[in-house]
């Protein structure tokens, strides 16, 4: 039976490293730091709603044997609006993506700097960071073999380093259970949390791995007949990463003062509960979660890119290899010299706050097609939870781009 479920294991696992990087584990850090269990809910509620659209996802690439980006490519039949979303899909995720990578790439720098020294060399004037470099090499090499199954196994094995990392650090705290059931059943908004609350469910709700789980899912099943394995792994795997998500908050919520900055300072702050073993727990949560993220990000790119496009979507493909090429490319180079890329990242954050609800809304619309979908289209109960998460996403979608302008 073991071995049956072992085999059975697709994509879900990637999907859920993906959203927990580098920006995720540092925003769930400062979420217990400051605010203790209290935001606990925001994430479970996050998981829910992940949980709901990625089914959703996953079930079309089941079903039609196509990634999310192809499908909006040749269902949408007026050429305007197609050339619209077609623009929008590829600004927010191509661009959007490379801009984040330097984030991934430096998170998991992150946790090779927590536990080794900062070695850099210096070329032409410029100090260029030699793990960026490492972990580039790596990403490019698994990305490069363009075997799924291998980068499904790394992946995995990736995945489950990081939650056992994190899940012993949330145990050796030794939390209050009581308090611990109280923030994930009980939703409160404390003062000064709400941009923290939009944070934690828009770090997790992500627009990429929409279209990244579309694309996978028929890499590991072919018939419908298999949707109800595609299921399964969706649900486990995003309610695992949500719970490795949570044990991040409640490893910070231990911390008694307010010093801790970023995700570096959370193996600091946690010396004291257990010594000097802190820091490489949290290096290597943090270089997988990096890792991990920095592999989805450009492959999400590249389904992405390839899909509206019309280029052929294959992992051996030469434009789909170029595509994610040139994503890591620019990660790398962003994080070895230390640039952060705020007006990109500023554009991206504003076109995925605005892609969010546009491609929560398309999917709704998409899995309601009996001509692309037959029998296994939204169910009343499913379009009633969709649309009420669509609703929180235009929400969301306007505080993000309202908050990138400072408007709010």
């Amino acid at each position: 039976m073991i071995k049956k479920w072992i085999k059975n294991i697709g994509p879900g696992p990637l999907v859920a490293a993906a959203f927990i990087g580098p920006g995720t584990v540092t925003l769930c850090t400062l979420a217990g730091v400051h605010f203790g269990y209290a935001l606990l809910w925001a994430m479970v509620l996050s998981i829910v709603a992940t949980t709901i659209l990625q089914e959703m996802s996953a079930r079309l690439g089941v079903v039609t044997q196509k990634g999310l980006s192809e499908v909006i490519r040749t269902e949408i039949k007026h050429p305007l609006f197609r050339k619209l979303c077609i623009l929008l899909v590829l600004s927010a995720i191509v661009v959007g993506n490379a801009a984040y990578e330097a984030g991934n790439i430096s998170g998991s720098v992150l946790g090779l700097e927590t536990v080794f020294k900062n070695y850099s060399i210096s070329v032409g004037g410029l100090n260029l960071n030699i793990f960026s470099f490492i972990i580039g090499l790596v990403a490019f090499v698994l990305l490069y073999v363009g075997n799924y199954k291998v980068l499904e196994k790394v992946l995995v094995g990736l995945v489950i380093l990081m939650s056992v990392a994190f899940l012993i650090t949330a145990i050796i705290t030794k939390p209050n259970l009581v308090d611990v059931f109280k923030g994930v059943f009980t939703p409160t908004i404390p003062d000064d949390s709400i941009f923290t609350i939009v944070g934690l469910i828009g770090t997790t709700v992500v627009p990429y791995n929409l279209f990244l789980h579309a694309s996978l899912v028929k890499e590991k099943w072919k018939f419908s007949s298999d949707l109800k394995y595609a299921r399964r792994d969706t649900i486990i795997a995003v309610a695992l990463g949500g719970i490795v998500s949570m044990c991040i908050i409640i490893s910070a919520a231990a911390i008694q003062y307010q010093r801790v900055g970023n995700a570096a300072d959370l193996a600091l702050g946690l010396e004291p509960l257990f010594g000097r073993y802190a820091k490489y727990f949290l290096a290597l949560g943090l270089f997988a979660a990096g890792i991990t993220s920095t592999i989805t990000a450009a492959l999400a790119a590249a389904y992405v890119a390839t899909g509206c496009l019309g280029w052929s979507t294959d992992l051996k493909s030469p434009k789909f290899k170029a595509v994610w090429f040139f994503i890591l490319a620019l990660g790398v180079l962003f994080s070895s010299l230390g640039i952060k890329p705020i007006e990109i990242i500023k554009f991206a954050q504003a076109a995925n706050g605005l892609l969010l609800p546009v491609i929560a809304g398309l999917l709704l619309w998409l899995m309601n097609k009996k001509s692309l979908l037959g029998d296994f289209k939204n169910s009343l109960f499913q379009n009633s939870i969709g649309l009420l998460i669509l609703i929180v996403t235009l929400f969301l979608g306007l505080k993000s781009i309202l908050k990138v302008f400072e408007l709010v």
